[in-house]
């Protein structure tokens, strides 16, 4: 039989992969109280026991919600998201913008071109630049971050 990964090595694992449930103590279920194969950290162990309690026992949306530390309109985003998805839909989506929205294409060459024409500027000098030109705000550490990921990625086709 294999052993279990120790505590702090699950916690981690949960955490990295975003499936840390980040209220354990409000799940009442038995099974999760009982057993140790279910554990009420996992976020996504737990969505589908909840989901499963409701579609194949027939407990009440309401109950299932109550006993695994979820609001109802909580189950019902974890039933669509395993509609749509399956298992790894249950795994919770990182929030907010993905990519660096603000700064786009047009945007990152007017940088560019600026600093080609004036010598090198620091994020914080640049920031008044866009808001002059294009009525944009950004934060000095976006900058930075973009324009190194645009330096990488020249050096890397070259």
């Amino acid at each position: 039989m294999k052993k279990s990964l120790p505590e702090a090595s699950k916690v981690a694992g949960l955490k990295s992969h975003g499936t840390l449930n980040p209220h354990p103590e409000k799940v009442i279920d038995r099974l999760f109280i009982e057993h140790d194969f279910f554990d009420a950290r996992d976020s996504v162990q737990l969505k589908y026991e909840m989901l499963r309690r409701v579609r194949i026992e027939g407990v009440s949306v309401s109950q299932a919600a109550a006993d695994f530390g979820v609001s109802r309109p909580s189950f019902y985003q974890a039933q669509e998201a395993f509609e749509l998805g399956g298992l790894s839909g249950l795994v919770s989506k990182k929030r907010g913008p993905r990519n660096a929205h603000k700064l786009s294409e047009s945007v990152m060459k007017f940088l560019e071109e600026t600093m080609a024409r004036e010598g090198f500027l620091s994020a914080a000098k640049l920031v008044p630049r866009l808001k002059e030109q294009f009525q944009l705000t950004a934060h000095p550490r976006s900058i930075e971050r973009a324009l190194k990921r645009r330096k990488k990625k020249r050096v890397a086709s070259s």
